[in-house]
C-alpha cells in the first residue's frame, strides 16, 4: 500500500499532499493582493511553480486545475496570463468558477494537482 506524504502539515490543511506519484496542492492564491487581475495571476503562478518543485513536479506535468475569480469579468485577462503559462501541448484539464474569495481584494485563486517526476 502507498503512503501518503503531507508536505507542510498544519492543523488545518497541508501545502500539498502526495498520493501515488500524485501531487494535490493547496489553494494558491497571490501575495501582491494590491493589483489587478494580471499582476495577481502571475504572482500566484509563480508560487504554484515553487510549490510544484518543492513536491518534485513542474507545470508541464499538471494534470487538473480549477480556478476560482472573484468576478468572471477578470476572465479575459487571467487567461492573458494563463495562456502563457504553459508550454504549447501542456495543458491540463480545467475548470473556472466565479466565488467569492476569503479575503475580498484577492481576484484569484487555483487548485492544482499534478503528476510527480522526481522524488
Amino acid at each position: 500500500m502507498s503512503e501518503i506524504t503531507r508536505v507542510t502539515p498544519g492543523v488545518r490543511m497541508s501545502k500539498a499532499t502526495i498520493f501515488n506519484g500524485v501531487a494535490y496542492l493547496c489553494g494558491q492564491v497571490p501575495d501582491n493582493s494590491d493589483c489587478g487581475i494580471k499582476d495577481q495571476a502571475r504572482n500566484m503562478l509563480e508560487k504554484v511553480d515553487a510549490l510544484l518543485k518543492e513536491v518534485g513536479s513542474d507545470r508541464n506535468h499538471v494534470l487538473s486545475v480549477i480556478v476560482y475569480l472573484r468576478d468572471m469579468k477578470d476572465f479575459a485577462g487571467f487567461n492573458s496570463v494563463w495562456d502563457t503559462w504553459f508550454e504549447e501541448g501542456h495543458a491540463p484539464a480545467r475548470a473556472c468558477v466565479e466565488t467569492r474569495l476569503a479575503r475580498p481584494e484577492l481576484l484569484c485563486e487555483v487548485s492544482v494537482t499534478a503528476a510527480v517526476i522526481a522524488k
